[in-house]
């Protein structure tokens, strides 16, 4: 009987013993470097996030959601109507991480990560790109791309602020363009193409005849300082040295016979060989 009696108390002792321990092992959370809790008792969330270290909660009647608050990075396409009307998609790389005194309002308002970004991320990374895009014309979007992206960052860091978002950078990995945009750049690049050849044709023509007119006001002014010189005195014997020149440069002999003119006359000499004579008779 007595050793009955003793089971029994051992037996509760360490039921009391085991539901104690579960109890203090229960009663504490230990948060870790780089996450935030939320405390939530009998389904109500505590006011004040529980940063790390170890913290004490009710047991059995409350639990802690844990909320990463490192740097995190998602990807979302972007797709929004520039200011002259042109279709502009995009996609953005977006480095955020949780405001960790915030992940209760976070907890209470959206619940899970995931569903703070398929219900906040998404739509609000959307929303600024159009807003940023409109600003801007699709050709300023590529020649002003880093205006671009200054405009969606402040858009956006704006709009998830509020949600307890810290947005620490974004990237933009792929902006495309429509169809018709890309044929109207094509076109656009062809024809300054061809306006640049029709310049530079125009200005090699241009350079050509001024070119042509700088030749003939030379041989204008070579052949008046000629006459100048002709009427100088001593032009005839000018002429005669010209004529000798040109006599030789025709490859004939040295001429037998040399007519002068007269001295009142001054005519150019006239020149011929007998041996000429002699054949045509």
């Amino acid at each position: 009987m007595k050793s009955q009696q003793q089971s029994l108390q051992t037996l509760i002792l360490a039921t009391a013993l085991s539901v104690i321990l579960l109890l203090g092992f229960n009663s504490f959370v230990i948060i870790n470097p780089g996450q935030a809790g939320v405390l939530s008792i009998l389904g109500k969330a505590r006011d004040g996030a529980l940063i790390e270290g170890i913290h004490f909660k009710p047991p059995l009647i409350s639990e802690v959601d844990i909320y990463d608050v490192t740097v995190q990075k998602f990807e979302v396409p972007g797709q929004s109507s520039t200011k002259d009307l042109q279709q502009l998609s995009a996609s953005f790389a977006i480095n955020f991480r949780l405001d960790p005194l915030q992940v209760v309002k976070i907890r209470r308002e959206q619940g899970t990560l995931q569903n703070l970004v398929a219900k906040v991320i998404a739509p609000q990374t959307q929303e600024s790109f159009k807003i940023a895009a409109a600003r801007r014309t699709v050709e300023e979007a590529i020649t002003k791309r880093v205006e671009l992206k200054s405009d969606f960052d402040n858009a956006l860091g704006s709009r998830l602020d509020k949600y307890g978002i810290i947005v620490l950078d974004t990237s933009v990995i792929d902006l495309t363009f429509s169809p018709e945009f890309a044929r109207a750049v094509e076109d656009k690049q062809i024809a300054e193409q061809r306006a640049q050849r029709a310049v530079y044709i125009a200005e090699e023509a241009e350079q050509e005849a001024e070119a042509e007119i700088n030749r003939a006001k030379g041989k204008a002014e070579a052949q008046k300082l000629l006459a100048e010189t002709l009427k100088a005195q001593g032009g005839q014997l000018v002429l005669q040295k010209e004529a000798i020149e040109a006599w030789k440069k025709g490859g004939s002999q040295m001429p037998k016979v040399l007519i002068l003119g007269s001295e009142k006359s001054q005519n150019v000499p006239f020149i011929f060989n007998l041996s000429d004579i002699d054949e045509n008779e």
